[in-house]
């Protein structure tokens, strides 16, 4: 898809856990005229947002099948421990993996973490989501590891969490289909990376325009030098390397070039500008 079809808003998916205002709002300032729409999805869900084309990019937890999406990864995310206020791990600042092994670890189906073997014990089922999970522990039944971001979106009065230092972590991109790089993606790309609002990279550059309609110059040719400055470097160099051959008035030089060949302070032109004596 080329720029020239780009859908008149742009439409960004994101996944739980994920805070995307100051990006919304940055937005907003530059391209008012493109309404912006967000849509929350769970994160086993966002790949398919993307390639059914429900949205135009996605915030999404990786990893992403490469082949159909692309991503841009922004930040890797801590993972915490999720506890009772009043549980043994709060002694401790962080915790390791080893350090819950006697506890029952609740292993949610829609668990972001990329576990080869979830710590701990087993719970005797598998909450259906997080939010699930999160009211055992507040009810006693376990513990749940999670990327701090879910930490603190299911944040409650009588639940802490914890560093769990050796613990898978997850990570957010920004992602795309493959074939639905558009001007619009390439502009939240530009936000997300901290691009200024003059920055032109990925996109071709309107020409500025003066009052009366007429496109200006570039930048690269108002700085051009006019013709009769062009030796002022160049030529002293030039004059001074050949100029050891050369009659009195030669070393002068005219224009640009007689700064370098009659100063004698050129990288060539001191010495070569001085004729032989005989």
């Amino acid at each position: 898809m080329t720029g020239s079809e780009a859908p008149p808003s742009f439409r960004l998916a994101y996944v739980p856990g994920v805070t995307p205002d100051k990006w919304v709002r940055i937005w907003n300032e530059r391209l008012p005229e493109v309404p912006l729409a967000l849509t929350q999805v769970p994160a086993a869900d966002a790949a398919g947002v993307l390639l059914g084309g429900d949205a135009d990019a996605g915030l999404v937890r990786l990893p992403v099948d490469r082949t159909a999406l692309s991503a841009i990864p922004l930040y890797t995310e801590t993972t915490v421990v999720l506890i009772p206020r009043d549980h043994l791990v709060t002694a401790a600042e962080e915790v390791t993996v080893g350090d819950l092994a006697d506890e029952v670890v609740l292993h949610p189906l829609d668990d972001v973490l990329d576990w080869e073997r979830p710590p701990g014990r087993p719970a005797l089922e598998r909450p259906a989501t997080t939010a699930d999970a999160v009211e055992l522990v507040a009810a006693g039944i376990g513990v749940l590891l999670v990327p701090l971001s879910l930490a603190r979106l299911h944040h409650r009065k009588d639940l802490t969490y914890r560093t769990v230092t050796d613990a898978p972590e997850s990570s957010v991109a920004l992602s795309w289909p493959e074939d639905a790089h558009t001007d619009r993606v390439e502009d939240f790309i530009g936000i997300v990376r901290g691009r200024t609002v003059n920055s032109t990279r990925g996109r071709q550059p309107e020409p500025a325009r003066s009052k009366d309609g007429r496109a200006e110059a570039t930048a690269s040719a108002r700085r051009k030098p006019a013709a009769g400055k062009t030796g002022g470097r160049t030529g002293g160099a030039a004059g001074g390397r050949t100029g050891g051959k050369q009659t009195g008035s030669a070393r002068r030089g005219t224009g640009g070039g007689h700064r370098g060949a009659s100063g004698g302070k050129g990288k060539g032109g001191g010495r070569g500008g001085r004729p032989r004596q005989r």
